[in-house]
């Protein structure tokens, strides 16, 4: 398979791979700016300046009667090559999350907000290459295309009932239209252009529990775990299964299906998610973070249900996926009055991630580095984050796609204290 230069798409992708062909597209990175420039760290972190939702526990890390909110932006790029010579590239820009969080009393919070959850963009094309047909009909483009995505709106709710220690629970509703397209386009006016495809309308409730545990193991360092728990979903909605064949201006229907997936309860599924996190804290100056997530897609019935695993002719295999990721952040003096440079915050990161589908029998794996920096603004708690995320995912073996990618991220981070009574009138 090979992607053709963004300078030939006409369709607007909120996130572009042609490994999103498969399931219900690329799983996004879920957090903010300020957790992707620590390589998605945010299982273990409990940060008062900064919005975390990764770990519904983490929104008691607070000061009492604070408001939060984080909106982030990113823009992707991306470079693809195959064996064979073959080379594209594709750029990106959207809006990634809207968060708020607040303080509900002393010890409990909540949050809510919207970020995407999967994306499915891609434009594969090829010609046909035996000489015997082509005499007959002339040149033959064969084009796969596919766009759309499931977004997540969610809301959660953290309390501290124990000093040190943190429990909370998110609601997830999830949603979104994908649509996989093919078609194939004789160049003769005599010959007939068939186009097939799927569009889905999708849905899902799920929830998120977790739990963090702060405590010191030095002078001023503490230590922090924490543990989420995502439950598994059946998806609802319709797959819409069509053809139809094209001479002219005449336009001929030869199938239409509609799958209603709530008729068939567990024939597709999305996978439940277990994360675990350590980190450490150095006297308000420093935290380095361990994370590791795995989830159970390979019992999720995407590989078996029509749409979700028939694309092309590459065979798509449901697996577990996983990820190891790792963040370091330091900030010199954040009370310095002098020099500027010394209260901003430096972040930096690494993480590894398998996908949660095999092509063709072999596994997808991606890998990179994560640099970044907030710099307050007008307050200690408002700031921007910067970050740039540089990786790889695939190779150029195995009729895979080696995908090159640089993903640069803004946030803005939003923090005041509600109803503070003024000491002077």
């Amino acid at each position: 398979m090979a992607a053709i230069p963004a300078a030939a798409q006409e369709t607007a992708y909120n996130a572009y791979s042609p490994y999103s062909m498969f399931g219900i597209g690329d799983i996004s990175k879920q957090g903010s700016a300020y957790n992707m420039s620590m390589g998605g760290v945010g299982i273990a972190t409990r940060d008062k300046r900064a919005v975390n939702y990764l770990n519904p526990a983490s929104v008691t890390a607070r000061e009492e009667k604070s408001f939060m909110a984080d909106f982030s932006v990113r823009q992707g790029n991306r470079y693809y090559s195959q064996a064979g010579g073959v080379k594209s590239v594709n750029n990106t820009f959207n809006l990634y999350d809207v968060v708020l969080s607040f303080s509900l009393w002393k010890n409990v919070a909540m949050y809510g907000g919207f970020s995407p959850y999967s994306d499915i963009g891609y434009t594969i094309t090829s010609k046909e290459d035996n000489s015997d047909i082509i005499a007959r009909t002339g040149d033959i483009t064969y084009t796969s295309e596919g766009y759309g995505g499931l977004s997540d709106l969610f809301a959660g709710i953290g309390v501290s009932p124990l000093k040190g220690f943190s429990i909370g629970a998110e609601y997830q509703h999830l949603f979104g239209n994908l649509h996989k397209n093919s078609s194939m386009v004789p160049s003769g006016s005599t010959y007939r252009s068939i186009y097939s495809g799927y569009n889905m309308n999708l849905s899902a409730d799920t929830f998120k529990f977790g739990a963090q545990y702060e405590f010191p193991v030095g002078k001023k360092v503490t230590a922090t775990l924490g543990a989420t728990y995502k439950l598994g979903a059946n998806l609802k909605g319709t797959v819409r299964d069509f053809e139809y064949e094209l001479l002219s201006s005449v336009t001929d229907t030869t199938r239409i299906n509609i799958d209603t997936l709530a008729n068939n309860p567990g024939r597709v599924r999305i996978s439940g998610e277990l994360g675990l996190g350590i980190a450490l804290k150095g006297d308000d100056k420093w935290t380095a973070e361990v994370n590791y997530y795995r989830s159970g897609w390979g019992s999720s019935g995407m590989d078996k249900v029509t749409g979700f695993a028939v694309v092309g002719n590459a065979v798509f295999s449901a697996t577990n996926s996983q990820s190891l990721r790792a963040g370091f952040s330091i900030c010199p003096n954040r009370n310095d009055i002098r020099y500027y440079r010394r209260t901003i915050t430096y972040r930096a990161g690494a993480y590894w991630d398998q996908a949660y589908c095999k092509v063709d029998g072999s596994s997808v794996d991606a890998f990179g580095l994560t640099f970044g920096m907030t710099l307050p603004v007008y307050r200690a708690h408002n700031g921007v984050t910067l970050g740039v995320d540089i990786g790889q995912r695939g190779r150029m073996a195995g009729n895979l796609i080696r995908e090159r990618y640089i993903n640069f991220h803004i946030g803005l981070n939003i923090f005041d204290i509600w109803f503070l009574k003024p000491r002077y009138d």
